[in-house]
């Protein structure tokens, strides 16, 4: 908190020209008084230029009472009374010399610091000398609160666009790995544009905070019939656990693989063939823990792949890591199950 000085006999007498200055410049004090503006003159003939006149405005910005605030010199409110920066902007302004308003953090009464644009005038008597300075402040605070929301923001979106690009980076990889074939090249890495664009869309509808589990799952089967002729083929149970962002977009693209397969070789390749996807929260001895199923029944015979594809990898091992859990894949005869168990998220309550 700023420190408070008792006043001299000649500052008093400084506060009583402001009395005299009122009948040179009447209309303009008087407006100076009632402006929403926070306005204050100071003593050009007084080392640190103490404050002779304070506005209400600037008695409401600060949270002094007007006693407290005549007689202090300009400088009084500085947040920091060792700013170098913002001692050589006020400086600057008394002196004439910045081309635009300061910027200077000060500290209210309360302790709260506060931004403010500072512009400093010089009040001439009739030989043109600097007898007072008149000062006015604009209180930026909510516009430099924005600026740091702003900043976040931006920081926030270089960051999602660089995981965005990794993703898609790796997606195009492995497609390209994976065949020569222009027309299936393109298919694969479509499709999983696409499983990640529906996976952005559901997290922007949410806020970019979280995602439910079973809104992920639904947004992830979605283009293969889960609301169309599939519908009573897959069926999807689980409470609809929230998930940090991250998490959310690992899991939607690793369904859309799951899906993607069951539809070109398991259980969604015939008429007959069905998914069960269905989850439960239990409690272990490291906590509590997810355990979540996808199960295929009724589809062609299955036998485990030649050699691992891009799905295979990124479910057990990029899903893995970014579950902190483990992910089992298991080829048998009757339907691929796909088996997850991973640590619930904190402060989930789902069974």
């Amino acid at each position: 908190m700023a420190k408070i000085v008792k006043k001299s006999g000649e500052q008093k007498a400084a506060e009583a020209d402001v009395e005299d200055f009122k009948e040179d410049l009447g209309p303009f004090v008087v407006a100076a008084e009632k402006t929403r503006m926070a306005m204050v003159f100071t003593d050009a003939k007084e080392p640190e230029n103490p404050i002779i006149f304070a506005n209400d405005a600037f008695l409401s910005l600060t949270g002094y009472p007007r006693d407290e605030v005549l007689g202090q010199g300009f400088n009084f409110l500085l947040a920091h009374a060792a700013d170098a920066e913002g001692l050589a902007q006020i400086k600057a302004e008394f002196e004439g010399g910045s081309s635009s308003p300061s910027e200077v953090l000060y500290r209210r009464k309360d302790g709260t610091e506060f931004w403010a644009a500072i512009m400093v005038n010089p009040v001439r008597d009739e030989e043109n000398n600097i007898v007072q300075y008149f000062s006015s402040f604009v209180d930026l605070t909510k516009h430099k609160d924005e600026q740091v929301k702003s900043r976040m923001l931006i920081e926030e979106l270089n960051h999602r666009v660089k995981n965005t690009l990794a993703t898609v980076q790796s997606i195009v990889w492995q497609a390209l790995r994976s065949t020569s074939d222009p027309k299936a090249i393109r298919q694969a890495i479509e499709s999983r544009l696409l499983a990640l664009s529906r996976s952005h869309d559901l997290l922007t509808r949410e806020h970019w905070k979280s995602a439910g589990l079973h809104d992920v799952i639904s947004d992830a089967l979605q283009p293969f019939g889960v609301t169309t002729s599939h519908s009573n083929r897959i069926v999807i149970r689980g409470g609809n656990i929230r998930f940090p962002p991250k998490v959310a977009l690992a899991l939607g693209i690793s369904f859309n693989e799951l899906a993607t397969n069951a539809a070109k070789y398991g259980a969604l390749s015939n008429v007959a063939g069905s998914v069960l996807v269905e989850w439960k929260t239990i409690t272990a001895s490291e906590g509590k823990r997810i355990i979540l199923h996808w199960t295929e029944t009724d589809g062609p015979p299955v036998s485990p792949p030649r050699h691992y594809g891009f799905g295979s990898t990124m479910i057990e091992r990029g899903l893995a890591l970014e579950l902190d859990g483990k992910i089992d894949l298991d080829y048998k005869s009757g339907g691929v199950v796909c088996t997850m168990n991973f640590p619930a998220p904190r402060g989930d309550d789902n069974e």
